[in-house]
């Protein structure tokens, strides 16, 4: 699978329960959309992956990625109801960031 770098590296940080490295992932004023919250900005986003990987322990593992539209499908386990289910994360990238991210089901 042909993952853009920004995208390998922040499967690899969620892997790795690593919330710094995983904002830095993301472009200053970044917006991530996640059951039904906005998070804004890499401290925001940075706070709301640590809870996260604290709270679920989620893990990734890509099983397609869709290069034109920048769509991961990702097996993703942890410690939440229904593990593991595949998610869809919607990528808008921005010189070599990751300007916006939506998670979907």
């Amino acid at each position: 699978m042909n993952l853009p770098n920004v995208i390998s590296e922040l499967v690899k940080t969620q892997n790795n329960f690593d919330s710094a490295a995983y904002a830095q992932c993301f472009a200053e004023t970044a917006v991530v959309f996640d059951e039904g919250k906005t998070h804004t900005g890499r401290k925001e986003i940075e706070q709301w992956i640590d809870k996260s990987n604290k709270d679920y322990k989620a893990t990734m593992e890509p099983v397609d990625y869709d290069e034109k539209e920048n769509i991961l499908s990702a097996k993703t386990s942890g410690s939440f109801p229904g593990s593991p289910i595949i998610l869809k994360y919607y990528f808008q990238l921005s010189n070599g960031l990751i300007q916006s991210l939506k998670i979907t089901d």
